[in-house]
């Protein structure tokens, strides 16, 4: 078998991993070879090329679709023209050689029409920074001469692969083009010369860029717009987060990400940053995911907070009305129903960048794609001036028939998507457990624990930074409290679902319990919950997306047992809070339930820390056969573990219990004594 296929896979790999050359999930690579066709016996030309959707960064096998060379360039003799290539990217089923493999992508006719062995289709910003230059036929020409040759914009598909073949057959000279509007194409005879062509044409516009470019293209800095500093710049992106993630999903809930980096920060800080962000991105890859332009502030970093805010509000009822505008001057019959009409990017001067999507991945992508556009505007506009392509063409490839079919294609999102889970007490035991259950129903979580060893191995279990954050928080110190929910705040864009789990005991009788040890569990559980939904709540009303607070209480919060005073009255506070909280936040959409669990002996910290070995001489049974205790004094013999609080949580928190407020929920296995009356 040919080796192109793993040659293709290392070289894409190595393109992908530099976001100088491409950026995630952008841009395609191909190779041509030969196999043996199982049915005939003999060698059958082959074409590889990365499949739809799929990250050169991280491309395997797996990721290519595998198809008939000849069949592909049969294809010439049936299109019916650019009005119809649409109907060509079906026929590429036609030619697909095998089963498995990943869909072929709209770019499969550049890659199999063009005479090379080997292709690269790549957005590097300096290259889309030439092909957005007002003057870029003549740009490219003074850099590459007949090296790189110019194909004017054209949307992706079989009429950009036939204009690219015959540059090709025209110019056996070219070693690729620059794509108006889009990026850059090479090609090569091997997959070392092809992958070498591609660097070059990268390092080249960059060194010509840096060369020849005026000096400050985005102008002078706007006084009073330069960056706060990181401290006051980081606190008042957490007071703003949760305000534009309620905005930015008032069509469907978003997640949230920030982005402070220089190249933001100074953008936002020059005099014609208002101009260039109005023009919106220009390369496909960019504006699907950032939408057509991006919101932005109008005013500078020290104004007054609420007039900040206000202004948003204001801002965002127009933007909604402009994007509105700009999908009916351009839909006919034909075209998809409007997504949805809030932004995906806002720029904040002297802050930085907050950017939404379904998930925390597509947001933290549609910041990085940001950042690419925020570079090709400053190399355009070295050059020239940035000239984007029309808004017209931006609307045929963001409500392309094509595009609303791969949107079609995307799973069914999970319960819990786009919302963002608070947890506290999840290093461990229950905390732990209900941390991954939620996450493993698309929620985003934020760990949080005072033990950070344990906090950092649970968020890491459940994924890393594009799923779950770890925070350090004491939840009886206010401040630490604060400063974990502005942690989520900056991570996620705000909070969803609250659930005070963060507890401990002593198990001790009235006459040997001390004031210490009756404070400490009154501060952990009483004051620690007060205080979580607290600044919880207040964070929730001000994303106005309503929310969940759950509160992890006890059977104990209701049934009377021994050597026990201090633990279920704590508890007892826990469970009056629920009720309290549900009374007073419901007008806000907030719904506030408790959870009664018993006995959860296994995998918990509070037993493992010495609570165990108490309430098993209580009982005056070994500390090892405890759970099987408590399961026997059940109704249903059954011994209760941290997952079944988990389900529980989860179960008040998907959505099919909209209309439940101030529940406690026993998860006991069924204790007579602890019936909720």
């Amino acid at each position: 078998m040919s080796n192109s296929p793993a040659e293709l896979v290392a070289r894409s790999n190595r393109l992908g991993a530099d976001p100088r050359n491409t950026n995630f999930a952008g841009g395609n690579t191909s190779a041509k070879g030969t196999d043996v066709d199982p049915v005939t016996g003999k060698d059958v030309e082959l074409l590889w090329v990365k499949g739809s959707g799929g990250d050169l960064g991280t491309l395997t096998e797996a990721g290519l679709a595998v198809l008939r060379l000849d069949r592909v360039r049969a294809l010439v003799d049936v299109y019916p023209g650019v009005e119809r290539e649409d109907e060509m990217v079906a026929a590429f089923d036609y030619c697909l050689h095998g089963r498995g493999g990943a869909a072929p992508s709209i770019d499969t006719a550049m890659h199999g029409l063009v005479d090379a062995a080997h292709v690269d289709h790549l957005h590097p910003d300096a290259g889309i920074a030439f092909a957005t230059a007002a003057d870029g036929p003549a740009r490219t020409a003074e850099c590459f001469g007949d090296r790189v040759r110019w194909v004017p914009w054209r949307r992706p598909g079989f009429q950009l692969g036939l204009d690219i073949a015959e540059i090709r057959r025209a110019h056996p000279e070219a070693i690729g083009v620059i794509l108006g509007g889009h990026g850059i194409t090479a090609w090569g005879e091997t997959s070392a010369e092809c992958e070498a062509h591609a660097l070059e044409i990268i390092e080249t516009a960059d060194r010509f860029i840096r060369a020849n470019g005026r000096p400050e293209p985005f102008g002078p800095v706007l006084p009073g717009y330069e960056p706060l500093p990181a401290a006051e710049r980081r606190e008042r992106a957490a007071q703003l987060a949760p305000v534009l993630r309620g905005l930015a999903s008032t069509d469907r809930p978003q997640v949230g990400h920030f982005t402070d980096s220089d190249e933001v920060l100074d953008f936002v800080s020059r005099r014609e940053h208002p101009r260039l962000a109005a023009l919106g991105t220009s390369c496909p890859d960019h504006f699907l995911r950032t939408k057509v332009a991006p919101m932005v502030l109008d005013l500078p970093p020290t104004a007054p907070l609420a007039d900040t805010v206000a202004r948003l509000r204001e801002l965002h009822a127009a933007y909604r009305k402009d994007y509105a505008g700009y999908y009916h001057r351009h839909a006919d019959a034909d075209s998809p129903a409007m997504r949805g009409a809030d932004p995906a990017v806002v720029l904040v001067p002297g802050v930085g960048m907050f950017t939404f999507g379904a998930t925390k991945q597509t947001a933290r992508v549609a910041g990085e794609f940001y950042v690419n556009a925020i570079n090709v505007m400053r190399g355009a506009e070295a050059l020239s001036s940035y000239a984007p392509i029309d808004e017209s063409e931006k609307f045929r490839i963001e409500y392309w028939a094509l595009e609303e079919a791969k949107l079609a294609r995307l799973p069914k999102p999970k319960p819990l998507a786009a919302r963002i889970a608070l947890v506290t007490g999840a290093g461990s035991g229950i905390g732990r457990a209900i941390a991954h259950r939620l996450a493993a129903e698309g929620a985003c979580v934020v760990v949080a624990d005072r033990d950070t060893t344990a906090a950092d191995r649970v968020a890491s279990e459940l994924g890393g930074p594009d799923v779950a954050v770890a925070v350090t928080a004491d939840v009886t110190d206010p401040a630490a409290v604060g400063g974990m929910v502005r942690a989520a705040a900056l991570a996620f864009g705000g909070v969803d679902l609250v659930v005070n789990n963060a507890g401990l005991s002593v198990s001790k009788p009235l006459l040997e319990t001390t004031e210490a040890d009756w404070d400490l569990q009154h501060d952990v559980m009483s004051k620690g919950s007060f205080l979580v939904a607290q600044h919880g709540a207040r964070l929730m009303i001000e994303q106005g997306m309503g929310g969940d607070i759950v509160y992890i209480a006890s059977k104990n919060s209701v049934f009377a047992g021994p050597n026990n005073v201090a633990y279920s009255a704590a508890k007892a506070a826990q469970a009056h809070q629920v009720r309290l909280l549900a009374a007073e936040l419901g007008e806000h959409g907030i719904k506030v339930n408790g959870i009664n669990p018993d006995g959860v002996v296994r995998g918990s910290g509070i037993f493992a820390g010495g609570w165990g070995a108490q309430r098993a001489a209580v009982y005056g049974v070994p500390e090892t056969e405890l759970g099987a205790y408590y399961a026997q004094r059940t109704l249903l013999k059954r011994e209760v573990l941290p997952e079944h609080v988990a389900n529980a949580v989860f179960v008040l928190t998907a959505g099919e219990l909209a209309h439940t407020t101030g529940l406690h929920i026993p998860v006991d296995a069924g204790v007579a004594a602890a019936f909720l009356r």
